[in-house]
């Protein structure tokens, strides 16, 4: 996840296409680093549930996504928030502009100030958000920072037009077509969920039941953050993290599958994302963080 891939990317800039494992990209360069391996493809749901998604399909566009200085992310809501709230934006743990939380380390009410560069449906950045505040980070169980922005929900919709995405409260469904949207990249890859990883082992992090796509969404590096949104639903499941690129086996950007006994396999060019329904009950009235919340299972401090 931190291994710079400023060559590897160039050449990715100059084919189009390419691989690199899922992690953020450099801070103190504009190419996008460590994020999934993945190339754009088609979602592999059968003709049928194709045919009855397509309209959905047809609706998963940049619209809410954001661009980090080296990550993908996206404004998101709870099902209950209000308008009124303050805004979050969503990320990966290994994205957090003061480097990777430490295994077991959470961090939360971090002073912020970074920005986001704010798309519309058409890819299009149209503003730049602002951060008041790290809402909460961690790389531990899963790998996400939320951001808490200056402006609410209203404010944001008012100014232009854009409304955040809703996570789902639901455990994403196996087979369910997908599309993981890069603000980065301005990129949107297409696949299905592929099944779940017990535990994903990546260097010294572990994450629980992670998702793992189908071999279209190799998603490249640039990608970490994005949201993983259900074609039916339009709602976001999970957020674009890891790969593994070198067919190597549990070290950084070789993430390993370990099963309940222990078994460890590991698959090349395969990437996954963490998933993002336990945040749900973590969020409170008026965007509050409460780790204390009944149904709330985020690692604490």
């Amino acid at each position: 996840m931190s291994k710079p891939l400023v060559a590897a990317l160039f050449a990715l800039v100059i084919a189009g296409a390419g691989v690199a494992p899922a992690v953020a990209a450099p801070a103190h360069t504009a190419t996008p680093a460590h994020a999934h391996t993945a190339t754009p493809a088609h979602a592999h749901a059968p003709a049928s549930a194709s045919a009855v998604r397509a309209p959905a399909v047809q609706a998963v566009n940049y619209a809410g996504t954001v661009a980090l200085s080296n990550c993908s992310g996206s404004v998101i809501r709870m099902p209950n928030s209000a308008d009124s709230d303050p805004a979050l934006v969503l990320s990966n743990g290994h994205c957090l502009e003061t480097g990777f939380p430490e295994p077991g380390e959470v961090i939360v009410g971090q002073t912020s100030t970074r920005s986001f560069t704010l798309l519309n449906s058409a890819g299009t950045g149209v503003a730049t958000l602002r951060a008041g505040k790290v809402a909460y980070s961690t790389m531990t169980d899963t790998d996400i920072t939320i951001y808490q922005l200056t402006r609410t929900y209203a404010q944001i919709k008012s100014s232009y037009g854009i409304s955040a995405l809703t996570l789902s409260d639901t455990h994403p469904t196996a087979g369910t077509a997908i599309k993981v949207v890069s603000g980065y990249w301005k990129r949107i890859y297409s696949c299905n969920v592929d099944g779940f990883v017990y535990r994903l082992k990546e260097g010294d992090w572990t994450w629980k039941d992670s998702v793992r796509y189908t071999s279209a969404c190799n998603t490249i590096g640039g990608t970490s953050g994005s949201p993983v949104i259900d074609n039916a639903t339009g709602k976001v499941v999970a957020v674009n993290n890891t790969g593994n690129e070198d067919g190597e086996t549990c070290t950084v950007n070789n993430p390993c599958e370990v099963d309940a006994s222990g078994n460890v396999t590991i698959h090349q060019g395969i990437n996954y994302a963490e998933e993002t329904y336990q945040i749900v009950p973590c969020f409170g009235t008026g965007n509050k963080l409460d780790l204390s919340a009944t149904g709330c299972a985020l690692p604490k401090p």
